[in-house]
């Protein structure tokens, strides 16, 4: 399920086969009991597969049960309001981070995003956020020595992202320089209601509207919601 979270559309049993390694019985028999679950679709053919909508429902139904999603949707709603800029709520997995919640810029100009989209920790103002909730061995221990470089601006040396996250622990937030996508800058925090802490927020906005007044706000309304939400996630 993994497999074809990570990649959309539908594949031919080679192909599967190819990725994973598994036996092609096997693999065949697995698939065809999927689908009879309902948990992969096939074309109509029934020889290329992809993944089938309960998935959906059993990743709606994480969403929907979260408590920390539910407490923070007036917290999201005014830091959109107060930003106009896409706001996002994402949880740490791993060596990514997966968004939980999203808020739509309300500009033409805006970066496409979905709930549910995984991205490299370390390439991200969230995953930063996070990252430096944790000792400087524990990141070495969780990341490769070299990063992937997602775009030109990465940071794809261990040593050297740790040396930003201290910066990042001293002023309270983590930025994204064009890192994850070209064009596009974003600030993020910890929300710490627990320690380390596992979910961050983050505001993304173009480079061509990024101004040094705006760019002041919206630290200011980070800092202002990564407080609400610690009032109201305090007993999770």
């Amino acid at each position: 399920m993994e497999h074809f979270a990570a990649r959309p559309g539908l594949h031919s049993l080679a192909d599967i086969q190819h990725d994973l390694g598994l036996p092609k019985s096997s693999l065949y028999m697995l698939l065809r009991t999927l689908v009879n679950l309902g948990w992969v679709e096939t074309d109509a053919t029934g020889t290329r597969y992809g993944i089938g909508v309960r998935a959906l429902l059993v990743g709606s139904s994480y969403i929907d049960g979260d408590e920390v999603v539910a407490a923070a949707r007036p917290t999201l709603d005014r830091l959109s309001e107060d930003t106009t800029e896409t706001i996002h709520l994402a949880r740490m997995d791993g060596t990514s981070v997966v968004y939980l919640a999203t808020r739509q810029s309300r500009h033409y100009l805006r970066p496409f995003t979905r709930v549910g989209r995984r991205l490299p920790v370390h390439s991200t103002a969230l995953g930063k956020a996070l990252l430096a909730g944790h000792s400087d061995e524990e990141v070495r221990a969780l990341l490769p020595r070299r990063l992937e470089a997602v775009t030109e601006h990465t940071v794809t040396d261990r040593e050297r992202l740790i040396e930003e996250l201290a910066v990042v622990r001293e002023k309270g937030y983590a930025e994204d320089r064009e890192e994850n996508t070209l064009g596009l800058r974003c600030f993020g925090v910890a929300v710490p209601y627990r320690t380390p802490a596992r979910d961050a927020v983050s505001c993304s906005v173009p480079v061509a509207r990024l101004t040094e007044e705006r760019e002041e706000l919206i630290k200011a309304a980070l800092f202002a919601a990564r407080d609400r939400l610690s009032v109201v996630t305090r007993r999770m």
